[in-house]
């Protein structure tokens, strides 16, 4: 078992659940968090740093650890104000990274975990043809060009040093906590809002928190991680339709979803300019995880009605009148 784990994103959504998951393992955790964040428990010792576009000391730290989960980032918006966004993200995803990953390797790191993102493969894929983690990378938007340049700058690295680098790109990560858009979506449905979206046959890949933290844990130790790039996913894909009565049904409540068909609902989503809402609404984004599966041993611990139902626990709870 690896002496410390150096964990940033640790007051994140993903790195949070990885540090927990960490702590009842046993394991040290050495957390990189920023200036003026939240708190972490008193059990996790921290490391502040202002901001990964900044020039930051860490080596004190990484040398008293032997693996690097990574899963801090300028992440993915809707409506963003930068005027260069690729720029923006490359600062923190690409420099940054990259400056954490040169320091982890002078101070005898031995594995660097990194939490990338499926939109280096692209938007959307054909229904029965998922993404695989050996395709040709294809991103589409700033954040997934980030985020493949990252990759391509460890991968260098690795090959350089004998760091060993593991990448990780998560799809659509839900659980107890989530916000943006699945939040907007149990909102909707507890409050019994009709929803036009009743005849959306596509097929979308998610991965629920824990399936995701299991995996990244699994990440730390497993000796034929080294140097590999996974794919990760709950192993059950949904339509649209079909995720929104799932998540009814956790709820306890009715879906009451009206059968507009999706042709209509692009158009008029293309209309108002919100072509990248309707590709989420009602493309397919399918994940083979057989790679994942047969090299690592490894198969998603929660089911997705179980991670569904402590989805909507936690909502309920945080939303009690």
């Amino acid at each position: 078992m690896s002496r410390k784990v150096f964990l940033t994103g640790a007051t994140g959504f993903v790195g949070n659940a990885v540090m927990r998951r960490l702590q009842v393992e046993g394991r040290e955790v050495i957390a990189a968090v920023r200036k003026g964040g939240a708190e972490l428990p008193a059990s996790v010792r921290s490391v502040s740093f202002t901001s990964f576009e900044h020039d930051n000391d860490w080596e004190g730290a990484l040398s008293e650890c032997d693996v690097v989960v990574h899963s801090a980032a300028r992440v993915h918006v809707m409506n963003d104000t930068e005027t260069d966004p690729l720029a923006a993200f490359r600062r923190v995803n690409v420099q940054g990274t990259v400056a954490l990953a040169r320091q982890a390797i002078s101070a005898g790191v031995k594995r660097f975990v990194f939490i990338s993102s499926i939109k280096v493969n692209g938007e959307g894929t054909k229904p029965g043809k998922p993404y695989t983690a050996d395709d040709v990378p294809m991103p589409q938007d700033p954040y997934g060009v980030s985020k493949m340049e990252a990759e391509e700058a460890l991968r260098k690295l690795a090959a350089e040093s004998g760091l060993e680098v593991v990448i990780i790109r998560p799809v659509l990560v839900y659980g107890p906590g989530v916000k943006a858009n699945f939040l907007n979506m149990m909102r909707w449905l507890d409050r019994g809002v009709p929803l036009p979206f009743g005849a959306i046959d596509n097929r979308r890949s998610l991965v629920a928190l824990d399936n995701l933290v299991d995996l990244i844990v699994t990440c730390i130790e497993h000796p034929a991680a080294r140097n590999q790039t996974f794919l990760v996913s709950d192993g059950e894909d949904l339509s649209t339709t079909a995720l929104l009565r799932r998540m009814a049904q956790a709820l306890g409540k009715s879906a009451r979803l009206l059968p507009v068909p999706a042709w209509v609902l692009s158009a008029g989503a293309k209309s108002l300019g919100k072509a990248a809402l309707s590709q989420r609404l009602c493309g397919s984004l399918q994940v083979d995880i057989l790679k994942t599966r047969e090299l690592l041993g490894w198969h998603p611990p929660v089911n997705v009605d179980a991670a569904l139902l402590a989805a909507a626990r936690r909502y309920q709870e945080q939303n009690k009148k």
